[in-house]
């Protein structure tokens, strides 16, 4: 039987049964609420009720009709706080051919259409026309990676902030407990750390600590200062002493503070030892959360990622910086785990944003506080970085002795070309469920560049390294390899040679995508500028559907197309 009050109460009924006749901080989401330390809104909110607040939660609120979910819990005493969950609510509704999605993962029984297009900025717009002055604070990843000017593919042109459109008082970019916290304490301050905010004021930037990017307008007249202005930001996100960046719009200017550093292990394990109840909301009882059915045997194992991979927006916004759980922590959660309904004793992933970077950092500190690198394996793995992974093959056998664990597996992406052979035969032999899914991307190493992979000789090793392993343990295990068309730099002839090379090794590519431009990434950049702003070296890009469609077309060489 379950118990409402070991939630964040969705409802004014919820906040009675605690005794609440008001909360300090409400907070809406576009995706359903799971009490997982997974999802964001769930952390942000137990982070804060830890803190001595009182936190509701609106679960994808009804946005055409009458807004009542907006007004159902009456005014917060501190402030509202808006994420679209989990995505960008674009890249949840929409394939890379533009097209409408038919399921949301984040939604119960998979239904599309329970959130709007660009999420963050309408809930705004409702709840600045029922409560006026009230505080909005903004966060997730749609706010994240859209802090700045930046490329949205869905509407084809250059956006100016989100702050812009959304009319929220602060915006907390990337994992943001810190600077919740801070504002919950102090209130729509300008100085927080890891925060942006839109100044209508004459401020002088002229401090040394401040970067002045191009303005929007000018970037919108010039692709090339935006290309200029995304390796400006990019190199600052990677640093550990960053600048403050500011970027006229209109006739404001965003304000982006520098981010507080990165968790200890301590404060990592505080937040994941928080009381979640590891199940979505009880209202949900009788449907089924596909998000959540993914996550619901699987532990995160650290935070951050130093791949720096072209395409992806996981070292923007949790940073390159890894922070590893204890052995502790990650026992305590397993624990729990095991103590919830329809537990089999497998873990579906012992993993985390790249499985094995858990306990990875820099031999000397002092280096990695002086680097701006983006990708400390591209081009070269960094001579600094610790490769030891004798922290995770502990964790990894300790885990694999507890009483209650059948089988531990890892379904978090692995990099290959991180690992050495003790750690690679380790997964070969223990930790895959009959397939193993990596991400070469393609054959072409000028495009493998450009998206900051390893060669595809790295990967051809790697495959003759797996069925030797599998040949000498007796195993037929399969290796499942993930490509993209039509990334920058990318052209029909590319495709071709992917083609004959991956149907010369027996391929039929299953685990295939056509490149969606998402917000604030260097391969968004390139696609939108034709740029490489590290070099300002022109890149062919596929734009056009037609063209897009006909690079996709060369996974499937078996099948007639047109």
């Amino acid at each position: 039987m379950y118990d409402l009050k070991q939630y964040l109460p969705t409802t004014r009924k919820e906040m009675l049964l605690r005794g609440w006749d008001y909360a300090d901080v409400i907070l809406f989401s576009g995706d359903a609420y799971i009490d997982h330390p997974s999802c964001g809104a769930a952390v942000i909110g137990r982070v804060l009720e830890d803190a001595g607040y009182r936190v509701a939660i609106v679960p994808q609120p009804d946005w055409r009709g009458d807004y009542r979910d907006f007004t159902k819990l009456g005014r917060p005493r501190l402030f509202f706080g808006v994420t679209a969950g989990a995505m960008d609510s674009m890249v949840n509704h929409y394939t890379a051919a533009r097209r409408k999605r038919s399921d949301d993962a984040f939604t119960p029984d998979g239904q599309a259409g329970h959130r709007p297009d660009y999420c963050t900025v309408t809930y705004c717009r409702i709840l600045r026309e029922q409560f006026g002055d009230v505080p909005i604070v903004i966060g997730g990843i749609e706010a994240s990676m859209r802090r700045l000017a930046h490329y949205d593919y869905w509407q084809d042109k250059l956006m100016p902030s989100i702050l812009v459109d959304s009319k929220a008082d602060l915006l907390v970019y990337g994992m943001g407990e810190k600077a919740m916290e801070e504002i919950a304490r102090r209130g729509i301050q300008h100085d927080i750390p890891q925060t942006a905010w839109l100044s209508n004021g004459e401020e002088d930037w002229d401090d040394g600590e401040t970067i002045v990017l191009h303005n929007y307008e000018e970037e919108l007249r010039d692709k090339r200062k935006h290309a200029e202005d995304f390796r400006v930001i990019e190199t600052e996100s990677n640093k550990q002493r960053a600048k403050r960046l500011v970027q006229q719009t209109g006739s404001g200017t965003v304000v982006v503070n520098p981010p507080y550093p990165a968790l200890t292990q301590a404060e990592l394990d505080h937040i994941y030892d928080l009381p979640y109840q590891y199940l979505p909301h009880p209202k949900y009882r009788d449907k089924r959360i596909p998000a959540y059915e993914m996550i619901r045997f699987s532990v995160c194992i650290h935070r951050g990622c130093f791949g720096g991979c072209a395409f992806c927006t996981i070292s923007a916004h949790q940073g390159k910086q890894i922070v590893s759980r204890s052995k502790e922590s990650i026992l305590r959660q397993i624990e729990k785990l095991h103590q919830l309904p329809d537990w089999k004793g497998y873990l579906s992933d012992l993993g985390g944003p790249s499985a094995n970077m858990y306990g990875i950092e820099g031999k000397d500190k002092r280096l990695c506080e002086q680097c701006a690198r983006a990708s400390c394996l591209h081009p070269k793995i960094c001579k600094n970085l610790n490769k030891d992974f004798s922290r995770l093959l502990d964790l990894y056998h300790t885990v694999d002795t507890l009483p209650y664990i059948k089988k531990s597996f890892i379904g978090s992406g692995i990099r290959y070309d991180l690992m050495d052979e003790a750690y690679g035969r380790e997964v070969i032999e223990k930790h895959v469920s009959g397939r193993l899914k990596v991400a070469p991307e393609h054959t072409s190493d000028a495009v493998l560049g450009l998206m900051r992979k390893p060669s595809w000789d790295a990967y051809l090793r790697f495959r003759e390294f797996f069925y030797r392993v599998n040949k000498e343990c007796g195993l037929r295990q399969q290796l499942i390899p993930y490509f993209i068309s039509s990334h920058p730099g990318c052209t029909d002839k590319d495709m071709r040679v992917l083609a004959e090379e991956t149907k010369r090794m027996g391929y039929r590519p299953e685990q295939v995508q056509d490149f969606t431009p998402t917000p604030m990434t260097l391969s968004t950049t390139m696609f939108y500028t034709g740029l490489n702003p590290y070099t300002m070296e022109k890149v062919y890009v596929a734009k056009t559907e037609k063209d897009k469609r006909r690079q996709n077309g060369y996974f499937f060489w078996w099948k007639k197309y047109s």
